[in-house]
């Protein structure tokens, strides 16, 4: 009997703006390749997850939330990663919550119709779901929205469902050889990673409307004897921004900085000095040539 034949594709994870789809890949993969915050617009690239095994390699596509009201050139052009994901995807992963179905979830269910890949739909936040029957109800109304290939239930962040989801992706990958090496568990480089690791901490510590005005942008990236030196810009929209994210006598500035240096020494396992300035670009958000020149991707 020949052996079974060893499968590769890409995956597409897509949703609305923070449904989980971040998450689930960290807990897939069993470590952090995207960062994970509770505001929308947090993943704002398209990062490539890899899952390897003996048999077959899933190459997971975390993409930017779709947005229903793409004002500025930013949320356009994460909507254009979004749906250019979906070009080459072998499966689709719908992510919605278990216990919500909103008006955007329905604009990502439409732009579905035209891609003829299998679309598995998921139904995350199971754990939020109560009394559990209310959960037969959701899986009902979820499978009568499309002829999906699967309806999951998951909870992305307990792990519930992961199980099931990984045994069932292999089937919907083509025969091919792994793309990818099998130590390598994503397509970005380090100083993306490092660049996202700050955004995430300004993230968390700033107020509602400013981490949509910034980015960040690495430098300096060096490495010695005595560990690893990286200098890095956190780019705003306007000069009252500045102000905000530095904080009275430089001591939100500081708190990011800590925060970003004690994630990134235990990513390195090395001391790590790190160097935040905070830089002023008018409304780069919505110009093109400023986010092409900023790292951002248009596909």
């Amino acid at each position: 009997m020949s052996e079974r034949a060893y499968r590769c594709g890409f995956i597409a994870v897509v949703g609305r703006p923070n449904v989980g789809k971040s998450t689930l890949i960290n807990t897939i993969l069993g470590s952090k390749v995207s960062i994970v915050t509770p505001k929308p617009q947090t993943t704002r690239h398209r990062i490539l997850g890899v899952d390897s095994h003996s048999d077959y390699q899933a190459i997971y596509v975390d993409t930017p939330g779709i947005h229903r009201k793409a004002t500025k050139a930013m949320n356009r052009l994460m909507n254009r990663t979004a749906a250019h994901a979906l070009i080459d995807a072998d499966l689709v992963l719908f992510m919605t919550e278990a216990n919500r179905w909103t008006p955007e979830d329905q604009d990502v269910l439409e732009r579905l119709e035209s891609i003829e890949a299998p679309v598995v739909a998921l139904l995350n936040k199971v754990d939020r779901v109560h009394p559990k029957e209310a959960l037969l109800g959701a899986l009902a109304e979820m499978s009568a929205r499309r002829d999906f290939a699967e309806v999951i239930p998951i909870s992305a962040k307990r792990r519930e469902g992961i199980e099931s989801l990984c045994k069932l992706v292999p089937r919907f990958l083509p025969e091919s050889e792994p793309l990818f090496p099998e130590e390598m568990i994503t397509d970005r480089g380090e100083s993306f990673r490092i660049a996202e690791v700050v955004r995430e901490k300004l993230t968390l510590a700033l107020r509602q409307e400013i981490p949509y005005g910034l980015t960040v942008q690495i430098e300096r990236l060096e490495r010695d004897e005595h560990g690893v030196a990286i200098n890095a810009v956190i780019w705003v929209e306007k000069d009252s921004q500045k102000g905000i994210v530095v904080g009275k006598g430089g001591s939100l500035l500081k708190k990011i900085g800590r925060a970003a240096r004690l994630e990134l020494k235990q990513q390195f396992g090395v001391p790590v000095h790190l160097e935040l300035w905070v830089k002023v670009k008018d409304n780069w958000a919505d110009s093109e040539k400023d986010l092409l020149q900023l790292g951002y991707e248009s596909p």
